[in-house]
């Protein structure tokens, strides 16, 4: 087992619905508290355990809305009371992230945070622990690192960060400067990226002082650097937090971590990467996911459900049940269903991406009650 390392504390953002994934995926129940990996753990669990050793038990810190709590306790019996972020609506995740990073600074200043999504799949214990414990070494050095993952095909999901120069620090040999970030690519130009090999995957992990993210915030964001310093003041006391994060959290800037303050960093040549070498997926939609619980056999069915009951001849793609009615599948390609108690959707996995479009237009016409 990998020792702890010394002053790192682990930040898990669990937020969002995971629109892409509707109907299995909803506001009272997010993608992160399912099983779609088949391991018997949400996803939230199951990144818990992937950083338990990296930091121990009472060196990893949640971000939940106040609406999850009970159902991330219950996950995470280990987790400590005062490590359980809470959020009283969804400002994005540099108010997320920026919130752990005041609070924890607060409490040590010389604490180095890394930031790890809730809902995402990695596959490879080891080598994820020696990219972290490297990111750790060059956030030492003062940086702001991340983990860009080595691409396994040219994927248009995702966005890009192009590696730099090398970047010599003691204990992260495979450390290099940012040269930019770019957003989701078409086709064309991942298999560009893909080829030309410096190019990783964006996959959302930073790793950093949090005296130095703080910093880069309260240059390029000094309202919202202003408010999480608020917050983080009156965070340990019980009295004051309530009525402080009620006044303050409605009024932060809604605005991504990657540009608030990963991306200022990079053109200001202090954001480093350190490729990831493990199997990682954000699970962003049902074509992702058919990928992952069929491990890449296009021609079969995969099926998600412990009660799942199908009859299947000559079909191919996903079948994820929450009920235990049967479902007859016959002579369709690439097909997407998703049997729940109140709602049924059925697609293609080419169309998978425009699930989140369903769940606006739900929205606009008040079907709340499905969402």
């Amino acid at each position: 087992m990998t020792d702890p390392l010394h002053d790192f504390y682990a930040v898990i953002p669990a937020g969002g619905i995971g629109s892409r994934l509707w109907p299995l995926s909803r506001a009272d129940a997010p993608k992160f508290l399912h099983d779609l990996t088949g391991s018997g753990h949400s996803l939230l669990r199951d990144t818990w355990d992937r950083l338990e050793p990296l930091t121990g038990s009472d060196r990893i810190a949640v971000v939940t809305g106040r609406a999850h709590r009970a159902a991330v306790e219950a996950q995470l019996p280990g987790i400590a009371d005062k490590n359980v972020f809470l959020e009283s609506e969804p400002r994005d995740s540099a108010a997320a992230i920026g919130l752990a990073a005041a609070i924890l600074h607060r409490r040590n200043p010389d604490v180095i945070i890394g930031s790890f999504a809730a809902d995402h799949v990695i596959r490879g214990t080891r080598t994820f622990e020696f990219a972290v414990q490297q990111a750790v070494e060059v956030a030492k050095a003062g940086y702001i690192c991340t983990i860009g993952i080595q691409p396994s095909e040219p994927s248009v999901g995702f966005g890009y960060i192009q590696k730099g120069g090398e970047l010599i620090v003691d204990g992260a040999p495979e450390a290099a400067t940012v040269e930019r970030f770019v957003e989701k690519p078409d086709l064309e130009t991942a298999k560009q990226y893909y080829a030309d090999r410096s190019f990783l995957w964006n996959a959302g992990m930073f790793i950093s002082k949090a005296s130095v993210l703080l910093d880069e915030l309260a240059t390029n964001e000094p309202e919202l650097h202003a408010g999480l310093l608020v917050l983080a003041e009156a965070w340990d006391d019980r009295e004051k937090r309530g009525p402080v994060v009620d006044r303050v959290w409605p009024t932060l800037k809604k605005i991504a971590i990657d540009y608030a303050v990963a991306e200022p960093a990079a053109e200001k040549g202090h954001l480093a990467v350190i490729p990831g070498h493990f199997d990682w997926d954000d699970v962003g939609d049902f074509a992702s996911l058919t990928k992952l619980i069929s491990n890449g056999r296009k021609n079969d069915l995969a099926v998600l459900g412990p009660k799942a009951r199908v009859l299947s001849d000559a079909a191919t793609g996903i079948l994820v049940s929450q009920t235990s009615r049967v479902i007859s599948l016959i002579g369709v390609k690439d097909i997407v269903v998703v049997d729940t108690p109140d709602a049924l959707l059925v697609t293609t996995t080419e169309h998978a991406q425009r699930v989140k479009g369903v769940v606006e237009s739900l929205k606009l016409t008040g079907r709340g009650d499905v969402l």
